[in-house]
């Protein structure tokens, strides 16, 4: 699986297929900045709402745009462990994208060897633009250099898409699936799992 180095940055980093010009900033994948945390819930919430089956709609009702912002602020700024981070992908100085690597977190995790890249999410109108393969690099990118030999992602088990890019680019079924949602248990997602070898 191909990756794009030195993409982990504090300011845009230029990929070789961006155009950018003059006052424009090349399409990149960085670290994301606190600002930028109502951009992330609003790109989220987008994506959500392009899903419109009535789990996504449940979720998107259950918390407002103000504190899917906060939540990204707080993962920004105090993130749970020293190793997750909140990766934007950029074009024209606009947030497209985030995904957020970390440390696996499933209960049959190997700890030193399994990362995971958490939620992948494109902007519904910047997709098949090379914001994804740019942020899944980027996330591959992290997690070896965190040390990390696996990466793993859970996908909805209907995101046909999502699964064929992700297959495409070297991932597979590892066979675990999972369903999640609300302690109520009026929401509820199902999950399959894929997993990549990275060292």
């Amino acid at each position: 699986m191909g990756h794009i180095s030195g993409e982990i940055a504090s300011a845009p980093v230029a990929t070789e297929n961006s155009h950018a010009t003059a006052g424009q900033y090349a399409d990149s994948v960085r670290l994301a900045l606190p600002a930028e945390s109502w951009d992330i819930a609003r790109v989220q919430r987008r994506a959500w709402s392009e899903v419109g089956d009535p789990a996504s709609r449940a979720l998107l009702s259950s918390i407002d745009l103000e504190g899917m912002a906060t939540a990204w602020h707080h993962a920004i700024t105090r993130p749970p462990e020293a190793r997750c981070r909140v990766l934007v992908a950029v074009a024209d100085g606009r947030v497209v994208g985030r995904a957020t690597p970390l440390a696996s977190q499933d209960p049959d995790a190997d700890e030193p060897q399994d990362g995971a890249i958490d939620e992948l999410i494109v902007d519904p109108a910047a997709r098949e633009q090379g914001h994804g393969s740019r942020l899944v690099n980027a996330c591959v990118d992290t997690l070896r250099a965190d040390g990390f030999s696996r990466a793993r992602h859970w996908l909805r088990s209907d995101d046909d898409v999502l699964r064929k890019f992700l297959t495409d680019a070297g991932w597979a079924p590892d066979g675990a699936h999972r369903e999640i949602g609300s302690d109520d248990e009026t929401i509820r997602i199902k999950q399959v799992r894929l997993h990549t070898a990275i060292a």
